[in-house]
C-alpha cells in the first residue's frame, strides 16, 4: 500500500511538471515576455502599439514601465532592462554602457513627434516664436510663463539644449508631474503656456476630453534661417511629416537584448505596414509613408 502511494505521488509530480512546462510560452519575435521602458512623453503612441500588436498576438506580454526620461536611464544603463523607447537616440557616453559588455545596440525611429505647446482657449494669444520660447528659458523678461510635464522629462532636456543652458531661471519656468497636470492647469489658468509631447493633445486622449476641450495649440515660427522661420505653425501631421514644425524629435525604440526574441519582433512590427499605420491615425508623423494600393473598377 505504501509503495502504492509513493508511486501514485510521483506520477502526480510529474504530471504537475509535464502541465507547467506546457504552459511555458516559447521566447519568440511574436511571443514571451517583454520588459520595456518607456519615456512619459510618448507613452500613448507607445500603449497603442501594444494593445493591437497584442491582438495580433495573444502570446506577447509586455510589462513597461512609463516614467520621466531622466528616471528610467539608471534602470537601462544598468542593464536591468535592456529596451527602451525614447524620442531621442542614446548619447556616446550612454552607448559605452553597452560597448563595454560587448553587446549590440540595435535602435531604430519608428515615428516624428512634436513638442506641443498649449495655452487657455480663452487667451488672446495663438502664437509664438521659437527666440520668444528661448528668451523665457535664458531669463530675460516676459509676461509669458512656461510649464513643463516634469523637471525630469525628455521635453525639459530637449528645451535646455536648445536654449544653451545648464538650468532654468529661478522665474518663468515650472514643471508639474505629468503631462495631465500640464492639461489640467493649462485648461484652467490663462497665464500659463504648457509644453508637452503631441501624443497627449490628441484626440485619443479621452481621459482628458474635458480638459482638452478648454486649451488650444499654439502655433510656432522659427528663428529666421531655420526651417520653418516664413510662417506659424502648429504641430499637425502634415507639419510633423514635412518638417516644418520647429519643435521636432524622432521616437526610437532601442533593443540591447543581444537575440532574437520579442524585443526584435516589435521593433520590426513598429516599422511595418500595421505599425506604421497606427502611427498615422495617431496624429505623429510615420517613419516610411506607406503606399497605397488601388483597385480601379469599372
Amino acid at each position: 500500500m505504501k509503495k502504492f502511494l509513493f508511486i501514485c505521488c510521483v506520477l502526480a509530480c510529474i504530471s504537475c511538471r509535464r502541465k507547467e512546462q506546457t504552459n511555458v510560452v516559447k521566447e519568440t519575435r511574436t511571443s514571451g515576455t517583454l520588459k520595456m521602458l518607456v519615456d512619459e512623453s510618448v507613452g500613448p503612441i507607445v500603449q497603442q502599439q501594444i494593445d493591437i500588436f497584442s491582438l495580433d498576438y495573444p502570446l506577447a506580454n509586455f510589462k513597461t514601465t512609463v516614467k520621466p526620461l531622466e528616471k528610467l536611464l539608471p534602470t537601462f544603463l544598468n542593464d536591468s532592462v535592456r529596451v527602451i523607447v525614447l524620442p531621442r537616440l542614446l548619447t556616446k557616453d550612454e552607448e559605452q554602457y553597452y560597448n563595454k559588455r560587448q553587446i549590440k545596440i540595435n535602435a531604430s525611429r519608428f515615428a516624428i513627434d512634436g513638442i506641443a505647446l498649449i495655452t487657455n482657449k480663452d487667451n488672446i494669444d495663438s502664437t509664438i516664436t521659437v527666440k520668444e520660447v528661448i528668451d523665457i528659458l535664458q531669463g530675460r523678461k516676459s509676461d509669458k510663463k512656461l510649464v513643463f510635464d516634469n523637471a525630469y522629462s525628455s521635453t525639459f532636456q530637449y528645451f535646455k539644449t536648445l536654449a544653451k543652458i545648464s538650468q532654468f531661471p529661478a522665474s518663468g519656468v515650472y514643471s508639474k508631474n505629468s503631462s495631465n497636470e500640464v492639461i489640467k492647469l493649462i485648461a484652467n489658468d490663462k497665464n500659463f503656456i504648457g509644453i508637452l509631447g503631441v501624443n497627449w493633445v490628441s484626440g485619443r486622449n479621452s481621459e482628458m476630453a474635458q480638459e482638452l476641450a478648454r486649451v488650444k495649440v499654439l502655433g510656432v515660427k522659427n528663428i529666421k534661417g531655420e526651417v520653418g522661420d516664413d510662417q506659424f505653425y502648429k504641430p499637425s501631421q502634415i507639419n510633423l511629416i514635412n518638417g516644418v514644425y520647429p519643435f521636432l524629435r524622432n521616437i526610437n525604440i532601442v533593443d540591447c537584448e543581444g537575440r532574437d526574441g520579442l524585443g526584435t519582433g516589435f521593433a520590426t512590427w513598429l516599422r511595418s505596414q500595421r505599425g506604421q499605420l497606427i502611427v498615422l491615425k495617431s496624429g505623429l508623423g510615420p517613419h516610411k509613408l506607406m503606399p497605397r494600393a488601388i483597385n480601379l473598377t469599372k
